[in-house]
């Protein structure tokens, strides 16, 4: 990990973390040339812890969308784009490691974000082009998002920001999410998927 004095930013995340986590030690993913070294990748790093309650589950944590090391931006209320990814996705009862498809479609869209300047913001909905969780035949075409119900919003030196989750939805819950909907789809999906973790296998519920 960085040093706090190197990266103020970095360190508030890790607070943050820390105080759901304690003293737990993530899986770490980081790009072999990180972006204060002069890297290209979107991202400086994903942590990712295990989880058991209330349903079994990775939680996937993104470093780079935010201001780590220094302030940039001349917006002095938001931290770089104003958020950090999160997503859930369901593990497996012999699933020792993350799955693939959670860390690589955190990477995309952080790769989107950074190439077009476009962000997204809770209660946006997302239908990609082609949205792949594994090899699992899936009923889950779509993204949405919303402020983690864990991690929430944070100040930083360099601004504030929210962790903001990433979750899956059927054509028929995207369909139904349209004008207006969003927020009312999600939290109604909510109700009914802990966490809203992401289980390729899950049925639509509407």
């Amino acid at each position: 990990m960085v040093g706090e004095d190197s990266a103020p930013g970095w360190s508030a995340i890790d607070a943050a973390l820390e105080r759901l986590y304690g003293d737990a030690v993530p899986l770490h993913v980081a790009p072999e040339l990180p972006s204060y070294l002069g890297g290209v990748e979107a991202l400086d790093g994903i942590s990712i812890y295990a989880r058991e309650d209330p349903v079994p589950h990775w939680h996937l944590i993104s470093y780079g969308m935010s201001e780590l090391y220094e302030k940039r931006s001349e917006n002095p209320v938001d931290s770089g784009f104003g958020f950090e990814f999160t997503l859930r996705a369901a593990r497996r009862p012999a699933g020792d490691a993350p799955p693939a498809w959670a860390v690589l479609l955190i990477q995309q869209l952080s790769a989107y974000v950074l190439a077009t300047g476009e962000w997204f913001t809770p209660g946006q909905t997302l239908r990609p082009g082609r949205l792949t969780l594994g090899d699992l035949d899936t009923r889950l075409t779509a993204l949405g998002f919303i402020v983690d119900s864990e991690l929430g919003t944070i100040p930083t030196p360099f601004g504030g920001l929210a962790f903001l989750q990433i979750v899956a939805l059927s054509d028929a819950e995207y369909a139904a999410a349209q004008d207006g909907n969003a927020r009312v789809v999600l939290d109604a999906i909510g109700e009914k998927v802990p966490l809203h973790v992401i289980d390729p296998a899950r049925p639509s519920l509407w």
